[in-house]
């Protein structure tokens, strides 16, 4: 008699734990980044709670977000954003504020990772990209990336000022740590756009982060800008891909839930479920995207550190985004680039 109520009893009691599951919506850029998060949270998360997780992806435009909150009609709980539409959008009151007491506890997260309005997802970083069977002479830096006399042929370039406009700099002699402070002025500016004249008829424009791969390897460009995500994915594939990191930017992709978003509470259960050091260490070990949890870091070996854009190694020559600078300027320089590269 027992035996055979212990089944009835233990599916009473997962229908109970179950009975308020929700269905949680997550908005994400798609590609290998999406697939490394299904492994290292949605999966996870649906099966340790019971709520069904719905991924969405899109390419950043915050323009469905704006129209969604204003029309009071939200369909997404949780965002993928970058850092530069954190600050905006929060301004614009288009986002809900984060507790980050619901998210763990403050000083085991990198400071960056915690914004008004927004949680750290994960770090990555935009860096020069090269197919090693094509090129055979590794490109040092940015100035090599102009240089299309030594490395004849088409660069890739994401469309935008974001990143462009540094890289421009750096090429054209500012060193990593006097880029923002020359950006914020108005000959720091033109110079860069100028710097982007040089090279504008060599440029291959690319919008989604899977094309730059898919450029090199069709040899379509010599060098791209890229995520170094993407790269790692490739060389994961087979691919002899390969990054250098000098003159890099890295930043941090943010989790933001919309105002006004339905699953709210379900929402910030997910993004602390997805900041634990497991999961993000889960999470690293299936795209080189370092983690926001510092605890996370003491579980992974040498070789999975050394891929990360926040490695010692690796960071060492790189540039962090400066978040206030784009949250700023940001609209009026994007601007200012979509009628450059209108002409």
């Amino acid at each position: 008699m027992k035996s055979s109520l212990k089944p009835v009893l233990l599916a009473a009691a997962l229908a109970a734990g179950f009975a308020h599951a929700g269905e949680l919506t997550v908005v994400n850029f798609g590609g290998a980044n999406s697939l490394a998060q299904k492994a290292a949270y949605v999966e996870p998360f649906q099966k340790s709670t019971g709520n069904k997780v719905t991924v969405v992806e899109y390419n950043g435009e915050m323009a469905k977000l704006k129209a969604m909150v204003e029309a009071k009609k939200v369909s997404w709980d949780l965002v993928e954003v970058e850092s530069g539409e954190v600050g905006r959008a929060c301004e614009e009151g288009l986002l809900e504020r984060i507790d980050v007491s619901k998210i763990g506890k403050k000083d085991e997260f990198i400071p960056a990772a915690i914004q008004e309005c927004g949680f750290g997802a994960f770090v990555w970083s935009t860096v020069l990209g090269y197919n090693a069977d094509k090129l055979k002479t590794a490109p040092k830096g940015w100035s090599d990336f102009w240089d299309v006399r030594k490395f004849p042929g088409k660069r890739g370039m994401r469309t935008g000022a974001c990143y462009n406009l540094e890289f421009a700099l750096m090429a054209d002699g500012d060193g990593r740590k006097e880029v923002y402070s020359v950006l914020s002025t108005k000959a720091g500016v033109d110079r860069a756009f100028k710097k982007l004249d040089e090279l504008k008829n060599n440029i291959q424009w690319w919008e989604a982060g899977a094309q730059p791969p898919q450029f090199l390897v069709a040899g379509d460009v010599v060098m791209s800008t890229v995520y170094n995500g993407r790269i790692d994915a490739a060389q994961r594939e087979g691919k002899n891909l390969a990054i250098t990191w000098t003159g890099g930017i890295y930043d941090l992709d943010y989790w933001v839930i919309p105002k006004g978003a339905k699953n709210k509470d379900l929402a910030e259960k997910f993004i602390a479920f997805a900041s634990t050091a497991e999961a993000q260490h889960h999470y690293a070990g299936n795209i080189a995207y370092g983690p926001v949890n510092n605890n996370a870091f003491k579980r992974m070996d040498y070789k999975m550190l050394s891929q990360l854009p926040t490695s010692t190694a690796n960071v060492k020559d790189q540039v962090q985004q400066n978040m206030k600078f784009w949250t700023d300027h940001g609209e009026e320089l994007e601007q200012r680039f979509t009628a450059w590269a209108a002409k």
